[in-house]
């Protein structure tokens, strides 16, 4: 379907388009024979996810219209079709139920040989009929692993520049400046190296040089202890995971959306193909919530707070160009995660809770940023809010994004089965989310919600060190960092270019 088919974008006709694209589907929207096997990997040590049917049956509208504002492609007439069968089969089986029941009540043997011949006519037919659900079902499960979260009512709606600032922190950013670029200042400083990358492994590889190198590993110290203060626990994870775990936490290892596919995660070839298909792990939020997988906790031990350590491994790097400039998106780099298992009524404290913490990481390097509370179109598939948190970086000329925290209520915890058993009663007030629980009839298991966030990406936050930092001679020329006193309890040895403030 052409772009060009769909009606403007401007605000008086947005209730146009959407009613366009609930009749003819969104561009790019995969067919409605999708199945659950087209979509998980066929290698899987856990149950298939548990998906909110009903929620999703009974506000098709809804489901559809916050697709559409978070740009991700949702055929509808799949859903719809599985709703009629659905009720047309629990009718059948209901209708079955009432026969057995009169049956017994039936003394007259004509009028009993009847009704059975009756029952034995319904009984092919509700066969017949859970033949056909098992495969529609199927489609459903495929199809519904590619519905988004919902979405927080407080989401501000549109495209990266309809986000909120939150909050700004910081002294005033410095004018921007092409001398203060990180590349041309790490090049004459000695301590980055981009060509050796290159010629290594390629375009977006690099090398960090001594007090780069030492000032990763400073970086991550601090921004850990700063976490183990709020209560988080430490854990290093596995840098390979399953594709299906990766899935199951909202990251698509392939994009079958494009054509051709692309692979926005490196994977593992192996020989044997009864083997699990295994990939790189793009960030360490997804071994931290696998790591929790197939568990039920007791809700008197919630939250569980951990922060992961891991290199992270993104196939797509980008074009060339200012926002993939040198370190600022890269194949490769390290990067310490803060990720919660909490109830399903506590996650929005919990994400505030999150953002306390980056805000008190970020604080202490005594560079410009802000908060964002990111629009509909950027919150991926799997957040109901997200807050991005950014750098003022002079060298770029930008604002340049350093943190995210998103909160994924239950939609992490339905794929991966992290649940928790209710210590008391009827289930408090939760947020709307995809599948809230709060739609079941007070259940003693419950499915946990999810968060995460970043405690330190570290290419990004040496990025704006470097170009916050960099002090120049009286010929404009390179010649040392001034670096925040926060990080030299986790230095070591000493440098000359290096200065404390």
């Amino acid at each position: 379907m052409s772009s060009s088919l769909l009606p403007s974008l401007s605000h008086c006709c947005q209730r146009e388009r959407f009613n366009f694209v609930l009749q003819h589907g969104l561009k790019g929207s995969r067919s409605l024979s999708t199945k659950a096997s087209e979509v998980l990997p066929v290698t899987t040590v856990l149950p298939k996810p548990r998906l909110d049917y009903r929620a999703i049956s009974e506000s098709i509208v809804y489901k559809s219209h916050n697709a559409f504002n978070r740009k991700a492609p949702l055929p509808i007439g799949a859903l719809q079709s599985v709703k009629r069968l659905s009720s047309k089969l629990g009718l059948k089986r209901h209708a079955r139920s009432n026969l057995g029941e009169k049956m017994r009540k039936i003394k007259d043997p004509i009028e009993k040989q009847a009704v059975l011949e009756e029952a034995k006519l319904l009984k092919v037919e509700v066969t017949d009929l859970e033949h056909e659900l098992m495969t529609v079902e199927d489609i459903l499960l495929g199809l519904a692993l590619q519905i988004p979260n919902d979405t927080h009512p407080d989401v501000p709606l549109g495209p990266e520049e309809a986000a909120v600032v939150l909050s700004t922190h910081g002294s005033d950013p410095i004018a921007a400046n092409g001398n203060r670029d990180h590349m041309n200042v790490g090049r004459a400083l000695g301590i980055l190296d981009f060509e050796a990358g290159a010629t290594v492994t390629g375009s977006s590889w690099y090398y960090l040089l001594g007090e780069a190198a030492l000032l990763e590993m400073a970086l991550t110290n601090y921004a850990l202890s700063i976490a183990l203060k709020h209560g988080f626990r430490f854990v290093t994870t596995p840098d390979v995971v399953r594709a299906d775990i990766a899935l199951r936490c909202g990251f698509q290892p392939r994009d079958q959306n494009t054509d051709p596919p692309t692979s926005q995660m490196y994977h593992i070839a192996s020989s044997n193909p009864s083997h699990p298909e295994l990939v790189l792990s793009g960030t360490a939020e997804i071994p931290l919530g696998g790591m929790f997988a197939n568990q039920i906790f007791m809700e008197q031990v919630l939250p569980l707070k951990v922060v992961g350590l891991g290199r992270s491994f993104r196939a797509e790097a980008g074009a060339r160009g200012t926002d993939t400039r040198g370190l600022y998106r890269v194949h490769q780099f390290s990067k310490l995660e803060l990720f919660v298992v909490c109830s399903e009524d506590t996650s929005e404290q919990a994400m505030e809770e999150l953002r306390g913490v980056q805000t008190d990481i970020f604080k202490g390097l005594n560079f410009p940023f802000r908060v964002l509370d990111m629009p509909t179109e950027e919150l991926g598939a799997t957040a109901y809010r997200k807050y991005d948190m950014e750098a003022w970086m002079p060298g770029r000329g930008s604002w340049g994004e350093i943190s995210s925290t998103s909160n994924c209520t239950d939609y992490q915890a339905r794929r991966l089965h992290i649940r928790y058993r209710r210590s008391s009663g009827t289930p408090k007030h939760a947020p709307p989310s995809s599948s809230s629980a709060s739609t079941q009839s007070a259940p003693a298991i419950l499915f946990a919600h999810t968060l995460n966030g970043t405690a330190a990406a570290i290419p990004r936050l040496i990025v704006a060190l470097i170009e916050n930092g960099a002090k120049f001679d009286q010929e404009g020329k390179p010649v040392g960092l001034d670096l925040p006193s926060t990080l030299k309890p986790f230095w070591h040895g000493t440098s000359s270019i290096i200065q404390w403030t």
